[in-house]
C-alpha cells in the first residue's frame, strides 16, 4: 500500500540517481550469473520467481535507500562464507573464519547476540533519554539484521552441499522460520524508525525480537534444530519460496504493531513520561505496519490455497493451521475497517492490536504445539 503510494507520485523516476542504477544492475548482473550456473535445474516456475525476486530487490532499494547498502553487505558476506567451503562442509567445523564467524550457525548466533545487545542499549537510551545510545542500538539492530539474512543465504548453499536433492531454502521448519521472522520484524522496524524519526520505539519492538530469539537459542541447543534435514515430500515445492517469506511479513507486522499498541497505552497513561514518542505517531506506524501486514497476509492465504490445490487437490480444507490463518485474517480485516469505516483511533486499536497478537501466536506456532492436520511438520 505505501510501497504503491511511493510508485504512484509522478516525480519517482526524477529521485533515482545513479546509484540507483549502479544498484540494479548489480542485481541483473547477479540474477544472470545465478540463472547461468543453476538454470539447468531449475523449471520454469523457479526461474519466474528468480526473476520476481530480482525485479523485487531493485524495487525495494529504490524505494527505501537504505537497502541498497543493506543487501549487498549481508550478500557479501554470505558470499565471503560460501567462498570458505571449498565445496567441502566439514571445513565449517574446522576453519576458523567458518566455525566462529561466517558459517549460517555462527552468523545466527552472532545475530541473536546483537539483538539481545541492542535490545539492552535500546532501554538504556529510552530511560535515559540518551540519542546516543539509541543511534548504536540501531545500529546494531542492522548489524543483526545483515548477518541473519547472511545465515540464511549461507544456510540455502550448506543444504546443497549436504546433497543436490537435499538443498532448499531455509523456511522449512521452526527453527528456521523463527530467524526469518527475527530478520522481517527488524528491517520493517527499523524502515518505520528512519521515516518516523523515533528510536524509542525499538525498546518496544526488539523485545519481541528478543522473545523469537529466546525461542531459537532454546529450540537449537535442546532440540538440535539447527541441523540441516532434508524436506518432507509435503515442503518439496517450489510454493514454499513465496508463501512462507509472505506469510512471516505478515506475522513480523502484527508483532510490530503489537508491541507499538504496548507502547501507546504506557503513553497515554502517563507512564515512561516524556520519553516515549506521542501516541499519534504510535498510532501511525501500528496502523501502516497492520495495513502493510495484512496485504501480505492476504497474498500468503491466497498462495497457501494455490499451493494446498496442487499438493492435496482442494484449495481448502479447514485444516487447524488454515481455519487458523483465516482467524488471523478476519481479525486484522475487522481492525482495518473498524479505523478506516468506523473512524476508531487511540486506546481501543492499541488493546486489539495488543490481543492480536495472541490470536496470531496461536496461528504461527500454537497449531504445531498443539493441534494436527495436514501442516504438521513443524512441531517441538
Amino acid at each position: 500500500m505505501e510501497i504503491a503510494q511511493h510508485f504512484g507520485t509522478p516525480r519517482f523516476y526524477k529521485r533515482l540517481d545513479k546509484f540507483d542504477g549502479l544498484y540494479a544492475l548489480a542485481i541483473a548482473l547477479a540474477t544472470g550469473v545465478a540463472l547461468r550456473r543453476y538454470g539447468s535445474g531449475m523449471d520454469a516456475y523457479e526461474i519466474a520467481i528468480l526473476f520476481g525476486a530480482a525485479g523485487g530487490l531493485i524495487a525495494l532499494g529504490w524505494f527505501w535507500k537504505a537497502w541498497r547498502v543493506f543487501f549487498p553487505v549481508a550478500a557479501l558476506t554470505a558470499l565471503a562464507a560460501i567462498g570458505q567451503y571449498h565445496g567441502d562442509l566439514d571445513r565449517g567445523q574446522h576453519a576458523f573464519g567458518l566455525k566462529y564467524l561466517f558459517s549460517s550457525q555462527s552468523s545466527i548466533m552472532w545475530m541473536c547476540f546483537l539483538f539481545f545487545l541492542a535490545t539492552a542499549l535500546y532501554w538504556a537510551g529510552l530511560l535515559a533519554r540518551s540519542a546516543l545510545l539509541a543511534r548504536i542500538a540501531s545500529g546494531l539492530t542492522w548489524s543483526a539484521a545483515a548477518l541473519g539474512l547472511a545465515g540464511m543465504l549461507t544456510r540455502w548453499y550448506e543444504s546443497y552441499l549436504i546433497g543436490p536433492d537435499i538443498g532448499h531454502i531455509p523456511v522449512s521448519n521452526l527453527y528456521e522460520v523463527f530467524v526469518l521472522f527475527c530478520l522481517i520484524t527488524a528491517l520493517m522496524y527499523l524502515y518505520y524508525e528512519a521515516r518516523f524519526q523515533a528510536r524509542q520505539m525499538g525498546a518496544f519492538v526488539l523485545l519481541v525480537i528478543s522473545a523469537a530469539v529466546g525461542f531459537i537459542l532454546w529450540y537449537g541447543i535442546a532440540r538440535q534444530a539447527h541441523d540441516i534435514q532434508p524436506l518432507i515430500p509435503a515442503l518439496q515445492s517450489w510454493w514454499m519460496k513465496i508463501h512462507v517469506p509472505a506469510n512471516f511479513v505478515g506475522y513480523g507486522a502484527f508483532s510490530l504493531a503489537a508491541m507499538l499498541g504496548v507502547a501507546e497505552l504506557l503513553e497515554r497513561h502517563g507512564h515512561l513520561k516524556g520519553k516515549l514518542p506521542p501516541a499519534a505517531v504510535l498510532d501511525e506506524v501500528m496502523y501502516k505496519a497492520i495495513a502493510v501486514g495484512f496485504l501480505f497476509f492476504t497474498i500468503a492465504t491466497v498462495l497457501g490455497a494455490m499451493w494446498a490445490a496442487d499438493a492435496w487437490g482442494g484449495y481448502w480444507s479447514w485444516d487447524p493451521k488454515e481455519t487458523w490463518a483465516l482467524v488471523v485474517w478476519l481479525n486484522y480485516a475487522a481492525w482495518l475497517h473498524m479505523r478506516q469505516i468506523k473512524g476508531w483511533r487511540g486506546e481501543p486499536l492499541a488493546w486489539w492490536a495488543v490481543f492480536g497478537v495472541v490470536i496470531t501466536s496461536f496461528a504461527f506456532l500454537g497449531v504445531n504445539m498443539f493441534l494436527s492436520g495436514l501442516h504438521s511438520y513443524g512441531g517441538l
